[in-house]
């Protein structure tokens, strides 16, 4: 199986544990076009089960998905200078249609604020038509440089992103914690990773931003992942693109906007935190199979009562709710599918062999531990129901104490680096506030601000880089 398995222990080379999980378990491959990937049936299936959860989300507290083009016009990108600047390297531009060159370059979307922006200036005239609440479902084109990783870094990936004009400033934070907290739900909840919560420095914030808030993950090998941004943009678009409105008193006003989202770079991070030397391990919640069914007959013996029972597990489990699929394929051994499913990170497994089929029984193989389990058939779908519930919950608990222990505390800068570089994780120190001091620790280790906590916390100790008074407690890391 050594070459259908995959290769190497996730514990002694990250890098390639992740490649061969993504590429072996038929996640995701490689596109012919330099960059690029191509989704497979499996992550597609996965972003469905995310969109549709976060779908559900946004709908129900008023947002309404709309599509913008993938094409914006030069002009509209260079209005907002700080936004503009913040993405020219990664812009990918069209200047030909056909045989004939274009008047003015066509970008392709890096992100949508300033073609929907332009837009919302002709939509909105008075204090009535707000709030505009809308989000996006689409691909996003940065012409990144840097390696390929599959999932995390590619030169087109999918995302959502969300977008809201409101009246007044406060509207505009209330939006901005709602989405914030909608997230967290969705990473803790569904995705079972842990996230911290915060705002990104002024050096870190999305160019253009009044603010940005963040959800930060820590992966296996001791790097931040970015989960999600919501961004509190101020009225800095709005003056730009003259987002104006008359308000109650008939006095015009600029609107108050945000934008937020999040990326199938998700995928990537299910991939690295719950992922196992197996393959991988997908949460119940999320996994587009909750359970598969293996019939295991023994020669010639009961073959058709063994597929008979295990048929009638599957209508059972189906009409209950349950992802669940059959695999009765005869050109492969039980062992065979075992790993295959294995690999593919199914949370639960239900075998059903003629011993089983005699005490009229079945037995459940958990994908997270291995553990097996023997159920009567009448108790099947309440003890599978129960099992999906006890996987989701100890994928999070693992990651939860995966985050905890990564999480290092330090006053000195010397220390600072050691642990960078021995154990690496969040590092928890305290900052002066000075944009100086956070690009020094930048270029000298690499590490960034990921979050600074949105609710303060107690100072402990001097600027880790200056020594100078601290303002901030901060947690610093390198990153994806």
């Amino acid at each position: 199986m050594s070459d259908i398995g995959v290769t190497v222990k996730k514990s002694e080379n990250f890098s390639e544990w992740y490649t061969q999980v993504i590429l072996k378990s038929e996640l995701a491959d490689y596109a012919p076009v330099k960059g690029c990937m191509i989704f497979r049936e499996l992550s597609y299936a996965i972003w469905e089960k995310i969109q549709e959860i976060f779908d559900t989300k946004i709908k129900a507290t008023g947002h309404k998905n709309v599509y913008f083009p993938l094409f914006i016009p030069e002009h509209f990108l260079k209005k907002e200078a700080e936004h503009f600047e913040g993405f020219v390297p990664e812009v990918a531009w069209v200047t030909m249609g056909g045989d004939t060159p274009l008047e003015e370059k066509l970008a392709l979307r890096p992100t949508s604020e300033t073609i929907m922006y332009a837009t919302f200036a002709k939509w909105i005239r008075s204090w009535r038509d707000l709030p505009v609440k809308i989000n996006q479902w689409c691909n996003i084109i940065r012409w990144d440089t840097k390696g390929t990783k599959l999932f995390l870094r590619t030169r087109e990936f999918l995302w959502q992103e969300g977008h809201t004009v409101h009246a007044t400033k406060e509207e505009a934070d209330q939006e901005v914690m709602q989405i914030l907290n909608e997230y967290k739900d969705l990473m803790e909840n569904y995705l079972a990773i842990p996230v911290l919560k915060g705002k990104k420095s002024e050096r870190e914030k999305f160019p253009g931003a009044l603010y940005t808030t963040c959800l930060e993950a820590i992966m296996p090998d001791g790097k931040a992942l970015q989960m999600a941004t919501s961004h509190h943009l101020g009225q800095n678009f709005s003056k730009v693109f003259k987002i104006k409105f008359l308000d109650k008193e008939e006095k015009e006003q600029y609107a108050w906007q945000t934008s937020w989202g999040f990326s199938t770079r998700l995928i990537g991070a299910l991939v690295m935190v719950h992922g196992d030397d197996k393959g991988l391990v997908l949460p119940p919640k999320i996994a587009p199979i909750q359970v598969v069914i293996v019939p295991i007959p023994y020669k010639d013996v009961d073959t058709e009562q063994i597929l008979a029972k295990a048929k009638e597990i599957y209508e059972k489990l189906h009409k209950n709710g349950i992802q669940v699929v059959l695999d009765d394929r005869t050109e492969y051994t039980p062992g065979w599918k075992f790993n295959d499913w294995e690999l593919k990170g199914v949370p639960l497994r239900i075998e059903i062999g003629p011993r089983d089929l005699k005490q009229g029984q079945v037995t459940l193989a958990r994908r997270d531990t291995f553990e097996k389990t023997a159920v009567k058939e009448e108790n099947v779908t309440d003890a599978v129901t129960k099992l999906l519930k006890d996987i989701q919950r100890n994928l999070f608990e693992k990651a939860k104490k995966i985050l905890e222990e990564n999480i290092t505390t330090v006053t000195a800068y010397k220390d600072f680096k050691k642990v960078l570089k021995e154990k690496g994780g969040f590092i928890r120190a305290c900052w002066c506030g000075s944009s100086d001091c956070e690009k020094n620790v930048k270029e000298e280790t690499g590490a960034t601000i990921r979050i600074v906590p949105l609710e303060k916390e107690k100072i402990f100790a001097n600027c880790i880089y200056c020594g100078e008074e601290a303002k901030e407690v901060v947690y610093f890391a390198r990153s994806y």
